[in-house]
């Protein structure tokens, strides 16, 4: 059994495949290899001030960007909070304890505490902007989904009438975010209010311990697909994601949840490390139908999904799978909402405000910049690795047996997720705000880490989470 200081990521190229090296020889690719990671890094720095410099050159001289401090939607206003001194203790603790727990906990009781974890990462976040600035009113605000509650009194007749109120300039016109997202979102919150968890401090709670969880399904997707070896090793740094500044309080973290346990019940079913691996698969394909209408882009999951059966090697999941994805459509359907029809309306609600403005040019790049941010460091070097690895690992996926290697899988596992998000910049649909709006995709890239050696993983855990940590003092993000 290899040791931990001795990883196939480590040896021949980053791939894991082809026999032992010499030791002197592995020691000059390891020393290449990490000052590879180093430059991945150093040119996520420079993308980052780029896009601030260049940012703020376009924003003062036009103000075309809107956003006031770009590329992030934010503004300067340094500030502490009650959540500061937790943030910090989380930060420290994770970086001095985070790498021996992961590897020395047993699977469930890592699950548990990676889940609490990153609840309370997410938590104190949030809570350097206050209890009521920072948690009980970012979901009340004018753009958000709990302004809207009492017009849905009549569930089924506000479906079949939602797609009238998209458009600016339809009378009664929905929030920004209302209209920006299928009907699924916004019954979220509705649903909750009806069981008495109504008003943004239970709305808030339920997005951050929902959306808290997608790190336990990324966790078991690795496990499942790349060994738990891997899972392990990237646990950290799902915990301490600096995602976490966007993620309290966000309802975009609850959809990176949602996608995200689709995700790994199709990897169960896959793989069929469940007793019912057809239950799993319905219920994978349920909530990636739920995932659609909890936002139009996140169909692009799909690229996630696509890797899932492809990496165990399998199509035995598929047609239950797609089954339970054709529930949630079917229902809407007849329901009254057209999803169809309601995107092309939202396409021209994007473009007579901030989306018809915002220049592509800008934003195609620097939405890069924002995901950079919010994925960190150590997630940019990780991507390094696994564009080393992928090669190797789709020749040995084409040409069968000997299998690809876990670290080949999880690479390809995670480019899966780099093409979606690349696809959604494309689209020019996602012109700023791709630090919150994308976190169901950033969730994936995170696992990347996994692949960098053990060796410097404390120096990489801290270069995830003092920028993010920076962010949420320096500045207010926005919604």
């Amino acid at each position: 059994m290899k040791t931990e200081n001795a990883t196939p990521t480590d040896t021949v190229g980053g791939t894991g495949n082809g026999p032992p090296a010499p030791p002197d020889r592995h020691h000059d690719r390891a020393r290449r290899a990490d000052r590879a990671d180093l430059v991945a890094a150093a040119a996520g720095v420079l993308l980052v001030t780029a896009a601030v410099v260049v940012g703020h050159v376009i924003q003062n001289r036009d103000g075309s960007l809107r956003a006031q401090w770009p590329p992030l939607l934010a503004s300067w206003d340094p500030h502490l909070g009650p959540g500061t001194p937790a943030a910090l203790i989380m930060a420290v603790l994770v970086v001095a304890h985070g790498p021996t727990l992961a590897a020395r906990l047993p699977w469930r009781g890592l699950l548990a505490a990676a889940w609490a974890g990153s609840t309370a990462w997410v938590f104190s976040m949030a809570l350097i902007d206050g209890w009521h600035r920072g948690v009980a009113k970012r979901l009340t605000t004018k753009h958000e989904y709990l302004r809207v509650i009492d017009r849905f009194e009549d569930i089924p007749a506000t479906l079949r009438d939602f797609t009238s109120h998209i458009v600016i300039g339809e009378p009664g016109n929905w929030p920004a975010h209302v209209a920006g997202h299928p009907p699924g979102a916004t019954l979220t919150f509705v649903w909750l209010d009806r069981i008495g968890l109504g008003g943004g401090a239970w709305a808030a709670v339920f997005c951050v311990v929902v959306g808290s969880s997608g790190v336990l399904a990324a966790l078991i997707t690795v496990r499942v697909l790349a060994g738990e070896r891997l899972a392990r090793r990237a646990a950290p740094f799902l915990v301490l994601a600096p995602a976490a500044v966007w993620a309290g309080v966000s309802a975009d973290g609850y959809f990176a949840a949602v996608a995200a346990w689709s995700v790994a019940l199709l990897a169960l079913a896959a793989t069929r490390r469940v007793r019912f691996p057809g239950v799993a698969a319905v219920g994978g394909g349920l909530l990636f139908g739920w995932t659609c209408y909890l936002s139009y882009g996140l169909g692009l999951m799909a690229a996630v999904l696509l890797a899932v059966p492809a990496l165990a090697r399998t199509a035995r999941p598929v047609p239950l799978f797609l089954f339970g994805a054709l529930v949630v459509p079917v229902a809407f359907t007849l329901a009254g909402f057209n999803w169809w029809t309601a995107y092309h309306l939202l396409v021209e609600r994007y473009y007579q405000g901030a989306g018809g403005v915002r220049p592509y040019g800008y934003w195609v790049w620097a939405n890069l910049a924002c995901a950079t941010l919010a994925a960190g460091l150590a997630a940019v070097a990780g991507l390094r690795r696994s564009a080393v690895a992928a090669p190797g690992a789709v020749r040995a996926l084409r040409d069968g047996p000997p299998a690809a290697s876990p670290e080949g899988r999880l690479a390809l596992l995670v480019l899966a997720a780099l093409a979606a998000l690349l696809a959604a910049d494309l689209s020019g649909m996602s012109k700023a705000e791709t630090e919150r709006i994308w976190q169901p995709f950033l969730l994936w890239l995170l696992p990347a880490t996994a692949l960098l050696p053990r060796r410097g993983v404390r120096w990489w855990l801290a270069a995830s989470a003092l920028p993010a940590l920076l962010i949420n003092h320096l500045l207010w993000t926005g919604w």
